[in-house]
């Protein structure tokens, strides 16, 4: 920089850069001020330069900092969060359920814990050889009951509590069962062998634990201990569902069929104990059941289910194309 000399001396007799920088007041390192850009910021300023780093230079600014939320302020919010998550997904997508009793043995055992996709009937119906978690008639009676009279207050708030999130006890009038037969199919037992027919097709099925005896005489629809029963049709938007421990079942051989608006969800894995972990898959024996010609054939496509998976994926897009523009545009803003 040419300073001006006094006395209408030369451009060189002024001070020189060593006496200005001795005379130049000492700056905090990585700090910019006015006296950088050529010296006139300076001058009009006294020749003090702005050691704050706030005069917008385009320097390296100091950061900002974060002050962290206290531990104990913290973890409620993150315990509220976690229950508000917990109840959402147990309302709307998967829920537990307790195994209370042996009607669907060994398939199930008592003391198991299954998952249930509470979405999958929103997308389509229940189909055959699936195990679903449904509510009863008033037809039904319960298979257990739970005597509520000599607990305490805390047991009941904890219980209520985990029904909240899913993980309490079923109510009586919560029920699972396998799907035998749907809409339209006729249901019949036996054949020469003890099998069930369905659409007149005989089905060997595996995972049944102990069947009911075979009597020579048919049941009258009132009872669930004989194997045998009379010829049903089931009726539209209805299905008829059967315990894999068919001696000490209480289905719908004596209790009836079940609307399709009662159904849960479809239980797809047991989850607890850990040593039982398993999926619960269809077996194969039911792909090959023919359909029934009283069952209507349904050729408008279902855009309900769509809906209902197409709106979380295009919010989840949407939220990550965001903080994506967002994390773009700080890289910009940030010094070089």
């Amino acid at each position: 920089m040419l300073y001006p000399g006094t006395g209408g001396g030369s451009f060189f007799d002024g001070p020189g850069p060593e006496d200005a920088a001795a005379e130049r007041p000492r700056r905090r390192r990585g700090a910019r001020g006015p006296a950088d850009s050529g010296g006139r910021g300076g001058a009009r300023s006294g020749g003090v330069a702005d050691v704050d780093g706030s005069d917008g230079g385009g320097g390296d600014r100091p950061r900002r900092q974060v002050k962290q939320m206290a531990l104990w302020l913290e973890l409620p919010i993150l315990l509220v969060v976690a229950f508000c998550l917990a109840v959402l997904i147990r309302t709307f997508l998967v829920q537990a359920f307790y195994i209370p009793s042996g009607s669907m043995e060994n398939t199930l055992l008592v003391g198991d814990r299954v998952l249930v996709n509470k979405v999958v009937y929103d997308v389509r119906t229940p189909e055959r050889g699936e195990v679903v978690v449904f509510r009863g008639t008033d037809r039904w009676a319960p298979e257990h009951t739970d005597d509520t009279s000599g607990l305490t207050f805390m047991t009941r708030l904890s219980r209520t509590i985990g029904d909240l999130v899913g993980v309490g006890r079923p109510g009586e009038k919560d029920f699972i069962k396998r799907v035998i037969g749907v809409g339209g199919d006729t249901v019949s037992c036996c054949d020469e062998q003890g099998r069930i027919l369905v659409n007149g097709m005989p089905i060997d099925e595996p995972y049944i634990f102990e069947d009911s005896p075979l009597d020579d005489t048919v049941g009258d629809g009132n009872d669930c201990r004989s194997r045998r029963f009379q010829e049903i049709v089931i009726p539209e938007g209805q299905i008829f569902v059967m315990g894999d421990h068919r001696s000490v079942s209480q289905d719908a051989r004596c209790q009836g069929p079940v609307p399709v608006e009662n159904v849960v969800g479809q239980a797809f894995v047991i989850v607890w104990p850990r040593d039982s972990w398993a999926g619960i898959p269809v077996p194969e024996v039911w792909d090959d059941v023919p359909d029934s010609a009283a069952a209507p054939q349904d050729t408008t496509p279902d855009t309900q289910g769509g809906f209902v998976l197409t709106v979380p994926l295009l919010a989840s897009l949407a939220f990550k194309a965001r903080s994506r523009s967002r994390f773009s545009a700080r890289r910009r803003r940030l010094p070089s």
